[in-house]
């Protein structure tokens, strides 16, 4: 049926309400729901629509954070939508609202106090809380995401207070489909999933792992402007392996043991393809937080299947490789002349190391297993060699190589000898200053990427890497830490944050209408960051842009990795725009309060 005549029936009806019997006219509209037609409504219709739905009265629509504007419902939208009396007099606009949300905000002094601020506005006015975020980004970024993110999840049964998301549990086995239903919106084109057993660098969750899917989600939206209403957060719950969470009478999780084998694998399963089934093939499933055993079965099992995305393995890695690409500059040479040393070999670190063999065969057309012999990984029992290869899991395999066995990350370093120590490692102050002395010793620019979160599990501080460097480090990492000055120069570290790189790839995806993700749309949001860093930057140095611009950043790597996907033939909204840039600042929403008259 034709939108318009659907729209225009709508306003018909809207108009009728006020004039006719209120109860024949709500057994109408339930009718026309049964029909499907809200699909169709517009974003003003629909205002009208709740009203009508609630029976008229406008306290309902203050209670929507979709549509809420608080102080900021003008004088006429007070009388057309039955607000009279119900708001104080005042008008205000919506950036004096940010300007006192801000002001608020800042005078908590614990993080976690302005997290709950913000997931309080969240909840109450959506805008508004978009228009915080996009606006203060470098502020709020590390208070709705890491680090405060995962204290949030250490304490979410506390402070949990409405859901924000669908959780599926084992009790839901069996009848997944009939679950994602309850969903509210009809058309979800991102979902963000954990199952809560590898949170960050803190280990087994659980259910309370639902922040990091929303925190991921309201990135999505704030830096990628994807519409909120398209995004699902999902935590699925098969129990946990903490005992402290077991005990806490807070918990709101499954109180069992952490389901595994054939019963984890079969709920799985069930909800993949619940999840195509429901929203097509074309919706993103973001795997997030999933430990390294099921992270890389996962991705394996459903990517020539499904539209899927691990952040962990693949965000993590383009958004190193780009760091990489981009501190060329200050280092000089190909990635093929440089020597990589990783702590860490699970998902973050197995993921950087493939993309980079990627990217160097990509340059000198070499096959990527003799690229990989520059790129060596220590994990708990020492340095990855071919002695160990039969005790490995299959995802460290290809990174043994020919050596003697090593034990200890100083001792790897002084045989390596690497241009570029990254660590992902998700353990503390790893890197120490016997190593980053080293580092230096052999280097005239070490480059240093301590990129385990939140800030506690970095492998080592900016104050330390300058000041143990003498100044000669280029620094980035996981999570945020303040400008540190050196000898009367002052250095801002750069941060490795993925939140530079999939907000930008999901919406290009989206775009493009891609039914799969393939390496080289990777390589493309990669290279696509790594352009927007500025003389002006490598000056202080940076490897990384400033967060302030990434919208605009977004909008460049979602149109090179569209790109990306019209080449491969992967796309599915055709014809290509002749613009892909514009087309995404375009598509992009906007928190600015609508009129609703």
């Amino acid at each position: 049926m034709d939108s318009y005549f659907l729209q225009a029936k709508t306003m018909c009806f809207i108009v009728s309400f006020k004039l006719a019997n209120r109860s024949k006219l709500l057994l109408a509209m339930v009718v026309y729901r049964l029909e499907g037609f809200l699909e169709f409504v517009t974003c003003s219709c629909a205002f009208d629509l709740i009203l009508l739905l609630n029976g008229g009265s406008g306290y309902s629509l203050m209670r929507d954070p979709r549509y809420n504007k608080g102080l900021a419902f003008t004088e006429k939208e007070r009388d057309a939508h039955y607000l009279r009396g119900l708001l104080p007099p005042v008008v205000l606009s919506q950036e004096l609202q940010e300007k006192k949300m801000m002001n608020l905000i800042r005078q908590y002094e614990v993080p976690l106090h302005r997290y709950i601020a913000m997931v309080g506005l969240q909840e109450t006015n959506e805008r508004l809380f978009y228009r915080l975020l996009i606006d203060n980004v470098e502020e709020l970024l590390p208070v709705v995401y890491t680090p405060t993110v995962g204290e949030a999840c250490q304490k979410y049964g506390s402070i949990f207070k409405h859901s924000q998301g669908l959780y599926i549990s084992l009790k839901e086995k069996g009848k997944i489909l009939e679950t994602l239903k309850n969903w509210p919106e009809r058309t979800v084109q991102v979902i963000v999933v954990t199952d809560g057993e590898r949170i960050l660098g803190l280990g087994d969750l659980g259910c309370q792992g639902m922040g990091i899917p929303v925190g991921k989600l309201a990135l999505y939206t704030a830096l990628g402007g994807v519409r909120p209403s398209l995004c699902l957060p999902i935590t699925i719950d098969v129990g946990t392996n903490n005992e402290k969470l077991l005990n806490d009478e807070f918990y709101i999780g499954l109180r069992q043991k952490r389901a595994t084998g054939k019963e984890y694998d079969e709920l799985l399963q069930e909800f993949m393809y619940a999840v195509k089934q429901n929203y097509g093939e074309k919706v993103l499933i973001q795997f997030e937080d999933f430990a390294n055993h099921n992270a890389f079965e996962l991705l394996a099992r459903y990517s020539s299947s499904h539209l899927v995305f691990n952040d962990d393995i693949q965000g993590t890695a383009a958004v190193v490789l780009a760091g990489l690409l981009s501190a060329l500059r200050l280092l000089g040479g190909t990635l093929a002349d440089h020597t990589f040393l990783f702590l860490g070999a699970g998902e973050a670190g197995t993921g950087i190391a493939d993309l980079i063999a990627l990217e160097i065969s990509e340059q000198n057309g070499k096959p990527i297993e003799e690229n990989r012999k520059n790129i060596w990984l220590v994990d708990s029992k020492g340095l990855i060699v071919s002695s160990r290869k039969e005790s490995l899991q299959d995802f460290k395999k290809p990174w043994a190589h020919e050596h003697e066995p090593i034990t200890g990350l100083i001792n790897a370093v002084k045989a390596i000898k690497p241009t570029v120590l990254i660590g992902t490692s998700g353990v503390g102050k790893q890197f120490t200053k016997e190593i980053v002395e080293d580092m230096a010793s052999f280097n005239k620019t070490p480059l240093i990427m301590a990129l385990s979160n939140p800030t506690s599990q970095a492998e080592c501080t900016a104050e330390e890497a300058y000041t143990w460097s003498e100044g000669r480090a280029i620094f980035a990492s996981g999570s945020p830490f303040d400008p540190f000055e050196y000898e009367g120069k002052t250095f801002v570290p750069g941060q490795a944050n993925n939140a530079y790189i999939f907000p930008g790839f999901g919406l290009g995806v989206i775009m493009a209408g891609s039914i799969r993700v393939h390496n080289g749309m990777l390589l493309a949001a990669s290279k696509a960051l790594a352009s927007q860093v500025a003389e002006e930057h490598y000056e202080k140095g940076m490897i990384y842009p400033p967060l302030t611009n990434i919208r605009k950043i977004s909008a460049n790597i979602a149109a090179k990795v569209a790109a990306k996907a019209y080449e491969l033939g992967l796309a599915s909204h055709l014809p290509q725009p002749e613009d892909l840039v514009e087309s995404a600042e375009k598509c992009m929403y906007s928190p600015v309060y609508r009129s609703y008259l």
